[in-house]
């Protein structure tokens, strides 16, 4: 078995975790086994498995915790990316996953007043995000705060939600500088707003302009 034979493998290493493989819809799982590096045999890789189904490749990205996270293809090195880049702001590896969940819809979030579809993260979206709340007068250390408080905020578009936002609290209600910085401290919500039912319910209340 799979199992048996990474653990006798010179390439793999016995850790407290799981792995598992995703065969026919189902999960099996290999008790104490992680591989730690890439392997020509059985192609470990870092907090995670990768299989095959026919043509297609699987991957399933495993936290510390019982979460499990499946992308495709070579995915798994872009996700890795992402999570370097968000290991300036101090967060552990299962925080860092658990934000690339929440935020792109592979972990369930009740922001998401709908399903989210699932995305996988790109580190030049990201990148894009950070700069742009820098920008907002946010340090590192208030974007630690501000993606513990709200991880959902770097799968909401940039362009279309978080820009138009800061323009409308700047030209609407007068809030910049520090005053806005305090602000995304307090609600950084308000980033991702593309609602205004203006007390016409419409059922999409966490992302409503009606709970500024």
């Amino acid at each position: 078995m799979l199992g048996s034979s990474l653990a006798s493998s010179p390439s793999a290493t016995l850790g407290s975790v799981k792995c598992f493989r995703h065969s026919a819809g189902a999960f099996v799982t290999y008790s104490s086994v992680l591989p730690l590096r890439l392997n020509s045999s059985y192609h470990g890789v870092v907090g995670g498995v990768r299989t095959s189904r026919g043509s297609q490749n699987k991957w399933i990205v495993l936290c510390s915790t019982t979460t499990q996270v499946e992308t495709a293809g070579d995915e798994p090195k872009t996700w890795e990316e992402c999570k370097e880049a968000l290991s300036c702001f101090d967060f552990s590896v299962e925080e860092q996953d658990k934000i690339l969940g929440k935020a792109f819809g592979h972990i369930h979030s009740p922001y998401w007043t709908e399903e989210r579809e699932k995305e996988n993260p790109k580190v030049e979206t990201l990148n894009h995000v950070f700069e742009f709340l820098r920008s907002l007068g946010l340090s590192d250390e208030d974007l630690h705060k501000v993606l513990k408080k709200f991880p959902e905020v770097l799968g909401c578009s940039l362009e279309e939600e978080m820009k138009p936002n800061i323009g409308i609290l700047e030209s609407q209600w007068g809030i910049t500088g520090k005053s806005l910085r305090s602000l995304l401290l307090r609600n950084p919500k308000v980033l991702g707003y593309n609602v205004d039912c203006k007390g016409d319910c419409v059922a999409q209340c966490t992302r409503c302009w009606v709970r500024f």
